[in-house]
């Protein structure tokens, strides 16, 4: 195995290790999943998205589950690999900008106690959207 095979794999692992990680809580309806997308359909309507809000709400962790599953299995073909890294890259820079600019924040509440997850979860994206930039580059045609 070669240095950049080595480097590619370990990026894959990461990105998938978090995307997967993150299906039960988006796919159960977990507290979690419901503040954060709550906050942004909150959000959403100040800013004159009210129409989409609604479901964004209700549906968002979902959808953006669903995408971040098929990143995943794009990722582990070899073939779809830069398909996999690309719509990895789309969806979780949808998710640092949420982060960012929203109310929901870096160090977003977690409960209805008002804990915090300390950033973690921002963090986390954001190592996923420098995994799948490089992994962009490194699948690149010469």
């Amino acid at each position: 195995m070669t240095a950049k095979q080595g480097i590619t794999y370990a990026l894959i692992a990461f990105v998938v290790f978090v995307f997967v990680q993150s299906l039960f809580f988006k796919f159960t309806g977990s507290e979690e999943t419901d503040i954060i997308f709550s906050t942004i359909a909150d959000w959403m309507k100040t800013v004159g998205l009210g129409f989409i809000a609604p479901a964004f709400a209700s549906i968002g962790g979902y959808v953006i589950g669903t995408t971040e599953l098929i990143a995943c299995g794009l990722l582990l073909y070899p073939p779809t690999r830069r398909i996999g890294a690309a719509l990895g890259f789309a969806v979780i820079s949808g998710a640092i900008f949420f982060h960012l600019f929203t109310p929901l924040g870096v160090d977003r509440t977690v409960d209805a106690a008002g804990n915090t997850d300390g950033g973690a979860l921002f963090f986390m994206a954001c190592g996923v959207w420098v995994s799948c930039a490089l992994l962009l580059y490194l699948t690149r045609r010469n």
